[in-house]
């Protein structure tokens, strides 16, 4: 088993073109300046890159974010047991990358034996859109509603431009937050992820603009021949403009002159549909606002296959998982 760094893991990735971004060697090293330490793992057929974090006395937690990679499973996380031991990790999460009911995820428990089945890290079920056909192919795919708002912030003058502006993005990312409750990470990891992903046209920022000012801004993603939607911001200006529906249509085009074949909203609240459908008119409290936007954009409900946790420390487990309970997630 191989220990690779960063430059050997991401021509090792050049065999995976639908791994996950979270797998990327981009991705390690944007969480290395965040506390994390990646570990790059592989062998003939399978491969993994686990981040640890350090803890107090020496301790360590250890996750494996959308992964492992390829098919030899069982060896590959046999040897990363070895490395949790070593590092005195009290828990090894393991989120795999593949959605729920689907041949590998019910196949994939067999290796997961023995294990805590816990609460993934990153949001359980998304809307994912699909870049097949034209462009006239995805507006007949989405709502009405959809449709007309992108072509009414078009005939808005409202317009999208791409940008290295972080801090004005992250300006707007705090009155976001404010308006809507939800947390906010700092200037610093915007920055680190935009410096490390858009020199290598795996990241973009785009602005939606009205008269020059800034009305709205989105961070987007991309890796093999899937993009994802992390970060998206909006002010308090001009809102009946419908600039986010123009940003998402911008984003979408981004995605598929990068060669991606799906566009992952990233987050909706973990529901069934037929609940989703039923009361997304009238609930507001966490994700259920951004699934009324992201529902119109005529993608597929999915939901992961969850997570798993190897537990070696069952008594610091459980004071950690008290402790991170009401946290936000370290993922995206």
């Amino acid at each position: 088993m191989a220990i690779l760094d960063a430059v050997q893991w991401s021509t090792l990735l050049e065999r995976f073109p639908t791994a996950h971004l979270l797998q990327t060697a981009e991705w390690g090293e944007f969480k290395a300046a965040f506390g994390w330490q990646p570990l790059r793992l592989a062998n003939e057929s399978s491969a993994a890159q686990i981040l640890f974090r350090r803890l107090p006395l020496g301790l360590t937690v250890a996750y494996l974010p959308k992964g492992p990679l390829g098919a030899d499973w069982a060896n590959l996380l046999g040897e990363a047991d070895e490395h949790c031991r070593q590092r005195r990790a009290v828990f090894l999460k393991v989120e795999p990358d593949c959605w729920e009911n689907e041949p590998e995820s019910i196949r994939l428990r067999s290796y997961f034996r023995g294990w805590v089945e816990s609460r993934p890290v990153q949001p359980r079920r998304t809307v994912e859109i699909s870049l097949a056909g034209n462009e006239e192919d995805w507006l007949n795919r989405m709502k009405q509603k959809t449709r007309y708002n992108i072509r009414l912030a078009q005939r808005k003058d409202v317009v999208v431009e791409y940008s290295s502006d972080v801090n004005l993005f992250y300006r707007m990312m705090l009155a976001t937050g404010e308006r809507d409750g939800f947390g906010v990470h700092s200037l610093a990891y915007y920055q680190r992820v935009f410096d490390l992903f858009a020199p290598k046209g795996m990241c973009v920022l785009i602005i939606a603009k009205y008269q020059q000012t800034p009305l709205a801004g989105l961070m987007a993603f991309a890796f093999g021949q899937r993009a994802w939607y992390f970060y998206g911001a909006s002010s308090n200006e001009e809102r009946n403009r419908m600039p986010t529906y123009l940003l998402q249509w911008e984003a979408m085009r981004w995605a598929a002159t990068r060669g991606c074949t799906v566009y992952d909203l990233w987050g909706i609240p973990d529901e069934d549909e037929e609940v989703l459908e039923s009361q997304f008119s009238e609930r507001e409290d966490g994700l259920w606002g951004v699934y009324r936007f992201k529902r119109g954009f005529g993608g597929q409900i999915r939901r992961s296959a969850g997570a798993w946790d190897r537990v070696y420390q069952p008594l610091l487990y459980k004071l950690y998982q008290h402790l991170t309970a009401r946290r936000n997630p370290e993922g995206s």
